[in-house]
């Protein structure tokens, strides 16, 4: 089955081996305070900062989920509260629950900024101009949810201050584990702010990432995947021109080759379009008609979500995808009929 869900999404073939690697190695046995497992995250931390060229003043911790991270920014980086510009389904869960942990008083006394780079909902996306806009205009913290996007796409990482993704995306691993990246003026805030009554304050995680440590029992499989997965991916700057070429011609394909479809492109707005999830609008009828068919033919499509969950299907653009398997669904689209 080839599958272009956006998430849990395609996995690299390597990541089989490596799971295999990581048991008959003893990695999966090891203590997380040892030093092997600790050698096993430095280089992690390492290999973040290379492969997706984040700067080297940022700190990099690993969590068990974006979800997690948005309480994370919510108790430890929001003094008052936080504003959440949004687009889509994730951008106001995102706002919804921030603002249960700390509520909208006036909007004009928010000190966090929170925006999802890439709308996984709907293929929308917040480009690093638009985010350079936010930069300038706004004095507090920004902090960007990248779920689809980091991995795939190079960031001007310097125009936020809290940047974080999940695994089972562009990174191409099994869910469980997230990258949490944040500033020096983070780290200040979260100072400043002083909370440290969870196992998930950030100053405890910091605490014991600078030790190449976690505060918990983490995710040991997931870390020593991610690691092996970063090992053999190409620099970010590839992977981005590659990724960004793929949506042109996704986008292309979609415009040009089907023209006789009964879908549409759901965002119309080139500018808006994300580049790591292609969103496809029709009818109720013809998306749940052509996800049964493209499942018959051994191809799994993205469901819709929230308000476009019935009119919509996805199609993930993510680097584990390869050209083959993108051939594959173009053919099955040009020859499909209702």
């Amino acid at each position: 089955m080839i599958t272009f869900y956006p998430g849990p999404s395609k996995v690299y073939p390597q990541v089989a081996q490596y799971a295999q690697e990581a048991v008959q190695q003893g990695i999966v046995s090891l203590n997380h305070r040892s030093v092997g497992f600790m050698d096993v995250v430095k280089e992690t931390i390492r290999l973040l900062h290379e492969k997706l060229a984040i700067p080297a003043d940022y700190h990099v911790a690993l969590v068990s989920s974006a979800t997690e991270c948005w309480e994370i920014v919510a108790q430890s980086l929001t003094a008052t509260t936080s504003l959440h510009p949004y687009g889509g389904a994730f951008g106001k869960k995102w706002m919804e629950y921030a603002h249960r942990i700390k509520p909208m008083i006036e909007p004009g006394l928010a000190d966090t900024l929170c925006v999802v780079q890439n709308e996984t909902s709907n293929g929308t996306q917040v480009r690093m101009d638009t985010l350079a806009g936010f930069r300038r205009d706004f004095t507090g913290l920004i902090a960007v949810d990248a779920v689809s996007s980091m991995a795939g796409l190079a960031f001007d990482w310097t125009l936020a201050d809290v940047w974080f993704a999940s695994v089972q995306k562009c990174f191409g691993l099994p869910a469980g584990l997230a990258v949490l990246v944040y500033s020096p003026d983070a780290l200040k805030r979260a100072e400043i702010i002083g909370e440290n009554d969870h196992y998930n304050s950030l100053l405890f995680i910091h605490e014991n990432f600078a030790k190449f440590q976690t505060p918990y029992t983490p995710n040991g499989l997931g870390i020593y995947l991610l690691m092996r997965v970063l090992e053999q991916v190409p620099p970010i700057t590839e992977v981005d021109a590659r990724i960004r070429q793929q949506a042109a011609d996704w986008y292309a394909f979609i415009e040009q080759e089907l023209t006789d479809s009964p879908w549409k492109l759901l965002i119309q707005d080139p500018a808006l379009r994300s580049d790591t999830v292609i969103a496809v609008a029709g009818s109720e009828a013809d998306i749940k008609a052509v996800k049964a068919a493209a499942q018959q033919a051994g191809i799994t499509l993205g469901n819709g979500y929230g308000d476009w969950k019935t009119t919509t299907f996805r199609i993930a653009n993510f680097p584990a995808i390869d050209e083959e398997e993108r051939e594959q669904l173009k053919t099955f689209l040009r020859t499909y009929r209702a």
